[in-house]
């Protein structure tokens, strides 16, 4: 995977995206490269697993909601 080779600022930076409610996947594809799949696997080992069950429930509901988002 990628973000083997990530810098922890790119790691950070994805991190944050990923955790915003106002960056999509299409976003962080752009500056980084990175695919959903990929963004769920770095998070999935850069988070707490609570922490990232709860943020897979929320990135749902809003893809949910809304077509455009993640």
């Amino acid at each position: 995977m990628k973000s083997q080779f990530l810098d922890p600022a790119a790691l950070g930076e994805i991190i944050e995206m990923a955790l915003s409610d106002h960056a999509s996947f299409d976003q962080i594809r752009v500056l980084h490269g990175l695919g959903p799949d990929q963004v769920k696997e770095l998070m999935r080992q850069n988070l707490k697993s609570g922490s990232y069950r709860v943020w897979r429930r929320r990135v749902r509901t809003f893809a949910d909601r809304r077509e455009v988002y993640k």
